[in-house]
């Protein structure tokens, strides 16, 4: 009997993931049935699919107790839901940051809902961001300290938690490098190009996916990220290992790699960037459907 695979999305993910067709194409190869769905479509049949992977649910960061119930309320050992809730409940608040740094991994420096300049990162600049979003959503970079905790008032206001990092400069020339895992494996990796400008205050409509380039990690690079995909089950044991990662590092000022994200939800894995990726991710599926 051929097992089925639900990838998980949301309206617009489904819709423009460049992700999926690749996805599709090499389950199927697999000889898997594969389904695209939504993870709030009430008329899904969740205990037909063998196994549910999370791909582009692009809109939890605005509906989060939704998203985390409708992960809670899976029909269990019927349908394997990865990754598991366990992680997409740690890792959809960017709290987590907090986790990492206290497991002595580089993460960028965050300092949560200053109440004055005093209480700044050192600085010339500023990213501001509520912990919980996605696609720099009510994001921001600012020259001046005021405006900073301006916006800093604007999310607490709102009942949100604001994070402030110091703005690396290193960001302008060299971007983000992700480092993608699948399936317990380090896969690739992919330069982002810089997202947030000086001046432009909050918007809502960035889209990194247009500056992409695969490149070759440093030594430094993998260092830490092996690093950090290690940690994740320590730091949530009661979760099964994540079928796919993506650690987003960025340069500090001696040159170091620290961490900026660790995504576990719903990240982008670069496909179209690293083709024999998607082999990996349905080799991946395989192993998870075979324990």
């Amino acid at each position: 009997m051929t097992e089925r695979v639900a990838l998980v999305g949301s309206q617009r993910g489904l819709r423009v993931d460049p992700d999926l067709p690749l996805a599709v194409a090499a389950l199927g190869d697999a000889g898997y049935e594969v389904d695209l769905v939504r993870w709030d479509d009430a008329d899904v049949d969740w205990w037909g699919f063998d196994l549910a992977v999370v791909r582009s649910c692009w809109d939890y960061a605005w509906r989060l107790e939704e998203f985390l119930s409708w992960a809670a309320a899976f029909p269990g050992q019927a349908t394997r839901l990865r990754n598991a809730v366990e992680l997409l409940r740690w890792n959809t608040d960017k709290t987590y940051l907090r986790d990492l740094e206290r497991a002595g991994l580089p993460v960028v420096p965050t300092v949560w809902h200053p109440l004055g300049a005093d209480q700044l990162p050192d600085a010339g600049e500023w990213v501001v961001k509520p912990s919980v979003s996605a696609g720099s959503r009510d994001t921001a970079r600012w020259t001046d300290p005021t405006a900073a905790l301006a916006h800093v008032a604007e999310l607490t206001a709102a009942g949100r938690t604001a994070m402030v990092q110091p703005y690396l400069d290193s960001v302008d020339d060299l971007g983000e490098t992700a480092m993608l895992f699948i399936g317990g494996r380090f896969s690739h990796a992919v330069r982002k190009g810089p997202l947030l400008r000086r001046g432009e205050g909050v918007r809502q409509d960035r889209d990194s996916r247009g500056d992409l380039r695969r490149v070759d990690p440093t030594p430094a690079q993998r260092e830490v990220a092996d690093a950090v995909f290690a940690a994740i089950t320590t730091l949530v044991p009661e979760a099964a290992a994540p079928l796919y990662a993506r650690i987003d590092l960025v340069q500090d000022g001696a040159g170091r790699p620290v961490v900026l994200e660790l995504e576990l939800t719903e990240p982008s894995l670069f496909l179209p960037q690293a083709p024999e990726a998607a082999v990996a991710l349905a080799r991946a599926v395989e192993a998870e459907l075979q324990q």
